[in-house]
């Protein structure tokens, strides 16, 4: 079935990358993508939120092929939430994706499964598509809880969903043990979650809106891994957080059609 979902790839930059250093890294990953990557594979970046404009402006003026994204946002437009981001402001500055619930905001920031699908439904609402994560911690994996933890929060945050909505959604099943620790779930441990997590969504939403909503991994991806990793029928493409910082690496990833014994 993957053959039939389009492949996303997306870059997390996390809390590094000043605007300066966005533009150059963009430029260099621009040049290093051929048309027939941006045809076979959806690009996404996701930097600081003081980079946006500066990567708007970027993308629009080169016309650049690489999607807009960002790493968060408030579900309310507006109001005394001093140092959040509204998502009709991201929507303006031609955002078109947004991570939400991903782990380090859920574990660093105490952000609940009922936050997060606030955060869903804003983010739709203006016309973005969310990227959202769920993912289990070593503690969970080892007391066997994986799927537990993860079809819970998938619950939570489909429950307000329609059919079509979730067909335009992408999920990223993201180990948080393996999230900048070097280490990863096996190419196979990953498919058979994420292939529950398929399962949750036509239980709770449909079976076409299963099979149609796109699913990433993500933890300490690189171009090494990234053949094997995309080998899996049900892994659409995958949520990259350091290697997403070096333009080469992230191209070899997003080529990974070319490299692919």
């Amino acid at each position: 079935m993957q053959g039939e979902r389009t492949p996303i790839v997306s870059g997390n930059w996390k809390m590094n990358n000043n605007h300066f250093e966005a533009i150059q890294c963009v430029q260099k990953l621009a040049y290093l993508l051929q048309k027939d990557d941006f045809d076979a594979v959806d690009v996404t970046i996701h930097p600081p939120f003081t980079d946006l404009r500066s990567m708007q402006t970027l993308i629009d003026a080169d016309q650049l092929r690489i999607k807009l994204g960002a790493q968060n946002c408030h579900h309310e437009e507006k109001g005394a939430f001093t140092g959040e981001v509204s998502p009709l402001f991201l929507a303006k500055l031609g955002v078109q994706y947004v991570i939400v619930g991903h782990s380090e905001r859920r574990e660093l920031f105490g952000e609940t499964d009922d936050f997060v699908a606030r955060k869903v439904v804003a983010v739709q609402k203006h016309g973005m598509t969310p990227i959202l994560c769920v993912g289990e911690t070593l503690a969970e994996r080892e007391a066997g809880l994986t799927l537990d933890k993860v079809k819970t929060q998938i619950r939570a945050a489909l429950a307000k969903r329609t059919a079509e909505q979730v067909k335009s959604m992408v999920i990223a099943y993201e180990p948080i043990w393996a999230i900048g620790t070097g280490k990863n779930a096996s190419p196979q441990d990953a498919q058979e979650v994420i292939a529950a997590i398929r399962e949750e969504v036509a239980s709770l939403i449909s079976r076409p809106a299963a099979q149609a909503v796109r699913i990433q991994y993500g933890g300490s991806v690189k171009a090494g891994t990234i053949a094997e990793i995309m080998r899996m029928p049900d892994i659409d493409g995958v949520l990259v957080g350091g290697a997403s910082l070096d333009p080469t690496e992230f191209a070899r990833i997003v080529q990974y059609r070319r490299h692919a014994v």
